[in-house]
């Protein structure tokens, strides 16, 4: 017979890969306990490009951080977990305000999903036409859903003038969205709105608030690597030089 762990293992190998291989635009895998990751991509110079999410199933049902990227998935991805779970879809928590982490959350209001932002991230979505939230909060915030706690932080500006975390307390995983780089990365990414300068201090604040997290989870691409936060230092300090210059 068939040990317990290994079914649960194989049970959501298979979660995943079903998702994958009928190409429905996005994968799910599951991180540790009751969270997982879900990725959906848009096409960047023509290539698909991943951007991560997570959700957490709580006793009183599930909760998801950040939207899907590929808004048409929002429907399929939200179907699937319900489906799979038995539970429902109660609440979904943006960390920034560009459209790969709010662009469904008019589509989450519409089905019945309580949306959050900090009210910095609501002001943000407001002036530059992007989904808004239901609910805002001022300053660092926690929630418990049932048996779960979740926890926000904001470290300062960096990848965005609003990018904040979110603390699992259940696993120790640090969501750090775009403010955090994959060490799959080779470059800083998107300056749209970002503060190169102010940059490194979020992230020591960061540092010396979650000092031994088990997952650290970035925005895009991999996502199993601790040394995330260094990585992104680093592609920071690369993108200074450089901005330097060519402004020299």
């Amino acid at each position: 017979m068939m040990n317990r762990p290994l079914a649960t293992i194989l049970c959501l190998f298979f979660f995943s890969l079903l998702h994958a291989q009928q190409g429905a635009g996005f994968t799910i895998s599951h991180l540790t306990g009751p969270s997982y990751i879900y990725t959906t991509w848009q096409k960047l110079s023509g290539i698909p490009f991943p951007a991560n999410g997570m959700y957490i199933v709580t006793a009183k049902g599930i909760v998801i951080i950040d939207s899907p990227w590929d808004t048409t998935q929002v429907a399929p991805i939200i179907d699937s977990i319900e489906r799979h779970h038995q539970r429902k879809v109660i609440a979904a928590i943006a960390t920034h305000f560009h459209e790969d982490r709010t662009g469904a959350f008019d589509i989450f209001r519409r089905r019945g999903i309580a949306t959050y932002s900090s009210c910095r991230t609501l002001a943000l979505c407001r002036e530059h036409h992007e989904p808004e939230t239901q609910n805002c909060f001022d300053g660092d915030t926690a929630f418990d859903f049932g048996d779960i706690h979740l926890s926000t932080f904001y470290p300062g500006a960096g990848h965005a003038p609003d990018n904040i975390v979110i603390w699992c307390e259940e696993g120790h995983i640090l969501y750090g969205g775009c403010l955090i780089k994959s060490t799959q990365a080779t470059d800083i990414g998107n300056l749209s709105d970002a503060n190169l300068a102010a940059w490194p201090a979020t992230m020591q604040r960061l540092q010396e608030r979650y000092p031994h997290p088990g997952y650290i989870i970035p925005g895009h691409q991999s996502w199993s690597s601790l040394r995330a936060i260094k990585h992104t230092l680093k592609l920071v300090r690369k993108a200074t030089k450089h901005l330097r210059s060519t402004l020299a």
